[in-house]
């Protein structure tokens, strides 16, 4: 019977069982590989036979107790499972291991938890499971648990490979980077542990630590698998630099370059470092794209102010492969290229609308200042759907652009009363109707907006802008004075801002959001802004490089944008700045938005 269970033959084993049914010839160990095959095949009325049929003294036989404890999880039965523990006297790790084995099993990973608090000396197996069902759980009381457990744990439990690989796997999906860390430190070094620390950088947005440990990787002479690559290929594609882009794409074997997968996040990758023609240069090459393919080549191509592009690109697809994302990627090429009626025309069009499209449709007339169409859209969903925030946002940041008070202040209130809206997302709208109350001048009022939301806890998020100089990635924040050249930064900030002047460009008070401090200019504070200190770090650069690229966490200004465009004229370069929301090609004193941002 032990032979054919190997073998995964269990009906034979059952068929067996049955010719020796003698309760005479029934060892333990018969009793226990006839459960085994009946959990197997999930025969739950077999199962159930056997165990009304063993005598008290197989009942209390431990290998026969946990036997019967994993027949009736695996079928389901939790209940009786329970039972049969319960009746347990002596309980050892085989009972609590088929006991948490089962919970988590059916999806009962809290019971699992709490089964193992009751386990005084656990084994290997059993740390396992305990951090498996952590996995599932995940919320902050589990992994503290987690967490406790496996730094209270024997440093031979510690060294044991099943342990680290399980603790490793806890840590990373439950977002504890330090101690992943410190357990991969002590890691055998193999590509999949790379790639799940890659993988867990990338989903706490650390993307900067995702290339550095490709980078040692690469040291200790361990080849990169497909996996590997999408997850370098993502961490650059969110850092958006293209020099360190194109070394990375470089280092592909051609052998992977065919893959599907890889090519479709080799398009949004360049798509998201501006090099548009390097996107579609891969599309092309794809005999037979899938709607992945053909909805990242759109979101290329919208991205970078191309809305005609994506269109075009949009009405080849085959009707059936468009899906959802699809139709939010040719929206927002309309929105993010001006292209009202044509994004109206796409709109009416689709069968199904979510409150993605809906969102993106009600943000392209916000754009354009359409407020009564947007809002008429919005009460159009609200008939059969509760409301959205992320449409009330649109409408709010389209009021920024046109410094709409009235509107701003209706839009917030609306907000506040609706109920599902989570502290992150009130807090972005106080931020944003801050700036519009302090842009309009009521700094009285914002500036008491701002107490109320110090008293609550909100934080208005700090503008970070990064940039690539001599393979060198640098970062700058508002007003930043820590880069061992800021004397010859500010320096260049002084001369552009004479030359902007003497061009006829006028510093926008507008944009400032607080109270000026003693000794401040307006034209200080918009030139203390953390994509103008990386643009004049590229400036004091010899030689001064023609082709500059800055990513800003945030939305540019509209007075950097307006500034921008005209550096590029004056200077004549091309300034590439994506920003929280697009891509912005500035060159001879133009931008790729046409003032749609």
């Amino acid at each position: 019977m032990i032979r054919l269970n190997k073998r995964k033959q269990f009906t034979k084993t059952l068929d067996l069982f049955d010719k020796h049914h003698h309760p005479d010839a029934l060892t333990d160990r018969i009793i226990v590989q006839a459960l085994k095959a009946c959990s197997q095949l999930g025969s739950l009325e077999r199962g159930h036979n056997i165990h009304k049929q063993l005598s008290n003294q197989s009942k209390n036989n431990r290998f026969i107790q946990a036997s019967l404890i994993h027949f009736y999880m695996q079928c389901g039965r939790v209940n009786e499972a329970q039972r049969v523990f319960d009746s347990c006297v002596n309980k050892n790790v085989a009972h609590y291991g088929a006991m948490m084995k089962g919970f988590v099993r059916n999806n009962m990973p809290e019971k699992a938890i709490e089964t193992f608090k009751n386990v005084d000396d656990p084994n290997e197996i059993l740390l396992c499971l305990l951090f498996n069902s952590c996995v599932q759980v995940r919320t902050a009381q589990a992994l503290d648990f987690g967490k406790r457990i496996w730094h209270s744990a024997s440093e031979t439990h510690r060294k044991d490979e099943y342990n680290i690989v399980a603790a490793f796997d806890m840590f990373t999906k439950c977002g504890d980077i330090s101690s992943a860390e410190q357990i991969f430190d002590r890691m055998k070094r193999t590509v999949v542990n790379y790639g799940q620390m890659m993988k867990c950088y990338n989903n706490h947005c650390m993307h900067v630590k995702t290339i550095n440990l490709y980078e040692k990787m690469k040291n200790q002479n361990i080849a990169a698998n497909l996996v590997i690559f999408l997850l370098l290929i993502n961490a650059c594609a969110e850092r958006g630099l293209e020099p360190r882009c194109r070394l990375i794409a470089s280092q592909i074997p051609s052998s992977m370059l065919s893959d599907l997968k890889l090519q479709t996040t080799l398009i949004h990758m360049w798509g998201k470092v501006a090099c548009v023609k390097e996107a579609k240069h891969i599309f092309d090459k794809i005999d037979k794209p899938n709607y992945i393919a053909y909805t990242a080549m759109i979101n290329a191509y919208g991205l970078n102010g191309m809305g005609y592009d994506a269109i075009q690109l949009y009405h080849r697809i085959p009707m059936e492969m468009r899906d959802a994302k699809t139709h939010v990627c040719v929206l927002n090429a309309c929105s993010h290229s001006g292209l009202v009626n044509e994004c109206r025309s796409i709109f009416a069009t689709i069968p199904n609308k979510n409150h993605y499209i809906y969102t993106t449709m009600v943000d392209c007339l916000s754009r354009s200042f359409l407020f009564d169409e947007a809002h008429q859209l919005i009460e159009e969903f609200e008939r059969h759907q509760p409301p959205n925030l992320l449409m009330y946002m649109s409408l709010l940041s389209g009021a920024r652009n046109q410094n709409d008070v009235s509107l701003a202040r209706r839009i917030t209130q609306r907000i506040k009363q609706l109920s599902h809206v989570d502290n992150d997302c009130l807090a972005s709208a106080s931020v944003l109707f801050t700036n519009i109350l302090a842009s309009s001048g009521d700094l009285e009022e914002a500036s008491q907006l701002r107490f109320e939301m110090g008293q609550s806890g909100i934080r208005k998020k700090m503008g970070l802008s990064w940039t690539e100089v001599n393979g060198e990635i640098v970062e700058f924040r508002v007003k930043d004075r820590t880069h061992p050249r800021t004397e010859e930064i500010y320096d260049e900030l002084h001369r552009i801002e004479k030359e902007l002047i003497e061009h006829g460009h006028k510093f926008d008070s507008s944009w400032i959001t607080r109270a000026m401090m003693p000794g401040e200019t307006v034209a200080s504070i918009l030139n203390s802004h953390s994509e103008r200190l990386a643009l004049a770090y590229h400036f004091i650069q010899r030689p001064v490089p023609s082709r500059i690229q800055i990513v800003k966490n945030l939305r540019i200004c509209g007075d950097c944008h307006g500034a921008i465009k005209l550096i590029s004229q004056i200077r004549r370069c091309e300034i590439i700045i994506r920003d929280a929301n697009r891509i912005h090609h500035f060159s001879d004193g133009k931008c790729s938005c046409n003032d749609h941002f």
